[in-house]
């Protein structure tokens, strides 16, 4: 058993820092801005609830944190009231956030010159994923520190991978984003075809489902789509502010992105539809729109 603080409660940080107290049986200890679900989650699972991320660090031998951007990741690390501030040596920090490489580069380094570790391990799964504790997590650190937080991460995952150093898991969740941004296009205008052209759009899915068409949208969001229901999850806000991380690197390192471009854009007029916390497969209801 482990000492372990979790710092952000949301929709993911919720249920996963739950799966270390109940699955991994580690004494911990939560952080979350807003003081109430800090409260909820500890009448749920036990533990102990702190006012400040340096006072959930304090001891602790893992802190995890799962918050929104680079600026709330730099709050609740290197601000006055943040987990670096207490950490001890030798610790280790691993940051679940979805942000930028460059945040997570600048952290590596912050935390190497205090005596500790951090590692930048964004998942991919969405809700579902992280209340099943069926997360993939992607991680950037070195080696030696990867195999002591295992046995803690692999608490809410069925997948986990080191990618390299310091910015590398932050980089290949990049990759994982980039992905489902083109895929979930493609199959928001197969649907819209498959209606426009009165073909049965069960029978579509389910034949070609079976061949090379085949993805996890496909096989979990078609119906949803088809339907125009859009309240699974991940947010169209989030998606676009993941896709803005993606562009940035992008442009930093040379990679030419045209269909995560447009699709960046085609978002955004989702968002201008209402569909701010819609999740990301409702690219299809702009193309249902131009119908109306």
């Amino acid at each position: 058993m482990a000492k372990v603080a979790f710092i952000g409660l949301g929709v993911m940080g919720y249920p996963m820092a739950g799966h270390l107290k109940t699955r991994g049986g580690h004494d911990v200890t939560v952080y979350n801005r807003t003081a109430e679900k800090a409260e909820k989650w500890v009448a749920q699972f036990g533990g102990e609830r702190a006012p400040t991320p340096a006072a959930a660090a304090e001891g602790c031998d893992f802190v995890f944190s799962c918050v929104g951007n680079d600026e709330d990741l730099r709050s609740v690390t290197l601000g006055p009231d943040g987990s670096f501030q207490s950490m001890k040596e030798g610790a280790i920090h691993v940051d679940n956030t979805t942000a930028s490489a460059e945040v997570a580069r600048e952290l590596h380094d912050a935390a190497l010159a205090r005596g500790f570790f951090f590692l930048d391990a964004p998942v991919s799964g969405g809700q579902a994923g992280a209340e099943n504790g069926q997360l993939t997590v992607m991680v950037g650190g070195r080696q030696e520190v990867f195999d002591k937080a295992r046995p803690l991460i692999d608490c809410f995952s069925k997948m986990v991978g080191l990618m390299g150093d310091g910015g590398a898991g932050q980089l290949t969740k990049m990759v994982n984003q980039i992905c489902i941004a083109g895929l979930v296009q493609g199959l928001s205008e197969a649907i819209h075809f498959a209606g426009k052209a009165d073909l049965d759009v069960a029978k579509v899915i389910d034949v070609i489902s079976k061949g090379a068409a085949q993805s996890w949208q496909m096989e979990n969001r078609w119906k949803s789509m088809a339907e125009g229901t859009f309240d699974f999850g991940f947010a169209v806000d989030w998606m676009r502010k993941d896709l803005a991380i993606c562009l940035q690197e992008a442009r930093a390192n040379g990679a030419r992105l045209p269909v995560t471009a447009v699709v960046d854009q085609f978002y955004a007029e989702v968002q201008a539809m209402g569909g701010n916390r819609w999740d990301t497969s409702s690219l299809i209801a702009r193309l249902e729109k131009a119908d109306t």
